[in-house]
């Protein structure tokens, strides 16, 4: 393990029940990190999203996704405290197969390209080595300080 959930947030603003990733287990720093995400019983959406047969809603994967990809690029600004990265869309977003809990997404995302204001990364996320979401996530770099 590279980063524990502590270690997260000393980089991003999300707090529970709103952080989604667990753990950094790869880094490449400037190219790409795997994260990995415990789905449980006790997430905020399981009561709702279905009654009696939970599913990981589509969006909140792909926020997973966001979130392990905004861990590699705040890292690489050199002092992730000063910016925050705003998720501003998915291209090519595709979900392949239900995430329920008990399992375990692994959370992978590679920068395709970086800008100083935007980044664009490819985003897949896997149970027991098989995808169950992907797209190509937009994000916005904005100093922390502004959105405050």
């Amino acid at each position: 393990m590279i980063l524990d959930t502590t270690e997260i947030q000393k980089i991003l603003p999300h707090r529970h029940p709103f952080l989604l990733v667990d753990r950094i287990i790869e880094l490449e720093e400037g190219k790409r990190v795997v994260g990995i995400k415990n789905v449980t019983s006790n997430e905020f959406w399981v009561p709702g999203h279905f009654p009696g047969k939970p599913l990981m809603p589509g969006v909140l994967i792909l926020e997973a996704l966001a979130q392990t990809g905004a861990v590699l690029v705040l890292l690489s600004t050199g002092d992730p405290q000063s910016k925050l990265l705003l998720f501003a869309g998915v291209d090519g977003g595709k979900f392949r197969r239900p995430v329920v809990p008990g399992d375990q997404l692994r959370l992978e995302c590679e920068m395709v390209q970086q800008r100083p204001s935007a980044c664009r990364m490819q985003g897949r996320a896997f149970v027991d080595g098989k995808l169950v979401a992907e797209g190509l996530v937009l994000c916005t770099v904005i100093d922390r300080a502004k959105a405050e």
